[in-house]
């Protein structure tokens, strides 16, 4: 590990002018390049204390073993060295898009003497019209078979082309009229080339014109009697109309846009581009990438536009690039894409409209992307096995921790405070395992004592079941589980967790041990763990924390973390364990809030229960009316005891009424009973 001070430059050495720089290592190997718009402050950034830096900022510094630079003169240049820079370099510490796949792309090959239309993959030629990418190729090939009766353009290969003009016999598609058989001289190479540029205006959104020609001219051979040639018309425009339905129109006709969104965590990133041209969404791609530096938003979207337009010139670059955020060098940007283009180029966050709601389609799709990715990614068993392997390895474990328990606490303000437990069993999740608990010692805003609690409450559970098996002897004293279960909620399939059952045959709930128990915190929340378990005497349970700011690991002996590859499989389960714990606790902390708001006096009475409540509330329609009744009215309701009226009643005494509804323009004031009547059942509902 290098120091960075050694390398660093000397004061007033960086001028202040844009430029691209370059890290390199010990063996001069280019590990990151960058621009700034002034290198000096950009540079000195780097050179600071160490424990100011982010991880991978970190990393990369103490790689490095130098810093070069090259001045430009203007923040486009910048730009554009620095794409040629990792281009060239492939520079570890960069992030890179690359595609899990090749993309498929509807290709017109207009620099041969008789155009072909075929699907093209792999880098674009010189001449050639492309359309798309696609995401399939089954779909180019669905959408060509519609146009060719209408643009009979030659697909066949060469080889099969110069075998027909040698024979003088076109192919099968010349004989069935989707190809006009330039092979066999039907059309001269000038006929063919107009079809093949008649195909292209039409892929390319110019569908309206050539449609009213069409139907105009099957409206004249109607008038002539013309009837064969009229209905083959207007095949041919039922063809066309198929074909455009196949691409769903999105925008405005004139709208040429590519839309980019971006699903990020802390590790990946994903990349969704729809590409839409006439209004039309005519192609789809993207792909997942590893955050190897330290990166936003805004970066992310500027490494995505290098990536998409680097190579592309002309109108391959659309005139309007939508993006979730703007690049920190967003005018420069947007005058490198213009500069590509030829034209003008907007880049902007779409604010309203139709633009702005397919926006929020292509982020859904990248959402869907990366949790594709993550699940792939987390059921292979290979993987798996190395993450587990890779935590064990850095926690000094005995074995592989087959089985994860990870705590978290939630609570908004210090208020309804909760906790959930979510389970990893040989790396994936146990949802049936999973538990919801209310903190009942104390109240207010306290994490590391409510930590200490949950885990406490969930291994006196663990302890009183291995007593009431048989498998240990009676719990020490002070140490036996309180009588009936926790406060806690199941969630998940009703799959019957792995452990000894009750003589009920019903599975013991917390019986089961874990290897490994992850908390959702830094050293305060793991030394609260340990106490716990050390209070009960538990030795054989790993503990250990993740500390979401640096995504660091803490043991509870340890003063330093324990900090793991950002390629590490052991972090990436580590990390899936924590923010499933913490998706798990915030939904139930919201829940019991949402509850909380809706519930009404009837809702706080012992022994009332739901059927009991609705009754009430049918018999006397409204809450008002059952506020102004005795005892013995409301003895009156079926099912209602006089015990349970006094209770009823002593608890609407102390409620203190709602505020009545009042209309603002008026100054009246509403008494709707029926309202009454409908939000109760309502509520009644929600709970």
């Amino acid at each position: 590990m290098a120091d960075p001070s050694s390398y660093r430059p000397k004061p007033g050495q960086i001028p202040e002018s844009p430029g691209v720089y370059k890290f390199r290592d010990e063996h001069g190997r280019v590990i990151y390049v960058g621009k700034a718009k002034s290198l000096r402050p950009r540079l000195s950034s780097y050179f600071q204390d160490l424990a100011n830096l982010h991880p991978r900022t970190r990393t990369m510094v103490t790689t490095a073993a130098s810093v070069e630079w090259t001045v430009v003169s203007t923040e486009v240049e910048a730009l554009q060295l620095e794409y040629s820079w990792i281009k060239e370099f492939d520079p570890r510490f960069n992030v890179k898009y690359r595609d899990d796949k090749s993309y498929p792309s509807l290709a017109v090959t207009l620099n041969e003497e008789f155009p072909r239309v075929q699907v093209m993959r792999g880098p674009k030629k010189k001449g050639v019209r492309y359309f798309g990418p696609y995401g399939h190729a089954w779909a180019i090939r669905e959408t060509v078979d519609l146009m060719l009766r209408v643009f009979p353009v030659r697909t066949c290969s060469a080889g099969v082309f110069k075998r027909s003009a040698q024979i003088g016999r076109p192919c099968l598609l010349g004989y069935i009229g989707k190809c006009s058989a330039p092979c066999v001289g039907r059309v001269t190479a000038e006929e063919h080339r107009r079809l093949a540029e008649e195909f292209c205006d039409f892929m390319a959104g110019r569908t309206g014109a050539y449609l009213r020609r069409l139907e105009q001219q099957m409206q004249e051979a109607a008038e002539e009697m013309e009837y064969e040639k009229a209905a083959r018309l207007r095949d041919d425009i039922g063809a066309l109309k198929r074909a455009m339905e196949k691409n769903a129109v999105v925008l405005a006709d004139a709208t040429d846009a590519d839309l980019i969104a971006i699903a990020e965590d802390e590790l990946e990133a994903a990349v969704q581009i729809f590409h839409v041209r006439g209004g039309r969404v005519r192609g789809q791609r993207g792909w997942v990438t590893d955050k190897v530096e330290a990166v936003d938003t805004a970066g992310l979207v500027e490494h995505a536009l290098q990536q998409l337009y680097g190579e592309e010139k002309g109108d391959a670059v659309p005139k309007e690039v939508l993006v979730p955020a703007l690049p920190e060098l967003a005018e420069s940007v947007a005058q490198w894409l213009s500069d590509r283009r030829g034209s003008r180029v907007d880049l902007r966050i779409p604010q309203r409209g139709d633009k702005k709601d397919l926006m929020a389609t292509v982020a859904r799709n990248a959402q869907q992307a990366l949790a594709l990715h993550k699940t792939k990614r987390a059921s292979d068993l290979t993987t798996r096995s190395r993450a587990l392997e890779e935590i064990a390895e850095a926690l000094e474990l005995d074995s592989a921790p087959l089985r994860i328990e990870c705590f978290d606490i939630s609570h908004l303000q210090g208020e309804d405070v909760v906790a959930s437990m979510v389970v990893f069993e040989d790396g994936l999740a146990r949802k049936s395992e999973y538990r919801r608990f209310q903190i009942k010692s104390f109240a207010g805003q306290d994490d590391v004592r409510a930590m200490h609690e949950v885990v406490g409450r969930r291994f006196r559970r663990y302890l009183q079941e291995k007593t009431d098996t048989g498998e240990w002897g009676p719990a020490p004293d002070g140490e036996a589980a309180p009588n009936g279960h926790p406060e806690e909620a199941q969630d998940g399939h009703p799959e019957a967790p792995a452990g000894p059952i009750d003589e009920s045959g019903k599975p013991k709930r917390f019986a089961y041990p874990p290897q490994l128990v992850v908390v959702d915190g830094g050293r305060p929340q793991v030394a609260a763990a340990k106490r716990a378990l050390d209070e009960l005497g538990i030795d054989d349970v790993a503990v250990c924390g993740l500390a979401k700011r640096l995504e660091e690991v803490w043991l509870p002996d340890d003063e330093d973390p324990v900090v793991l590859p950002r390629s590490s499989e052991g972090l990436y389960l580590l990390q899936r364990v924590r923010d499933e714990a913490h998706r798990f606790a915030i939904t139930y902390q919201r829940g019991k809030r949402a509850k909380s708001m809706k519930a009404g006096p009837l809702d706080t009475v012992p022994g009332l229960g739901e059927s009991r409540r609705q009754a009430l509330l049918k018999h006397f329609g409204s809450l008002k009316r059952l506020r102004a009744a005795t005892v013995e009215q409301i003895c009156e309701v079926p099912g209602v005891g006089r015990k349970t009226a006094e209770t009823v009643a002593a608890a609407l005494a102390t409620a203190a009424p709602a505020a009545p509804a009042v209309n603002t323009a008026t100054g009246e004031i509403i008494e709707d009973e029926a309202t009454s009547v409908a939000s109760s059942a309502t509520r009644g509902t929600d709970r």
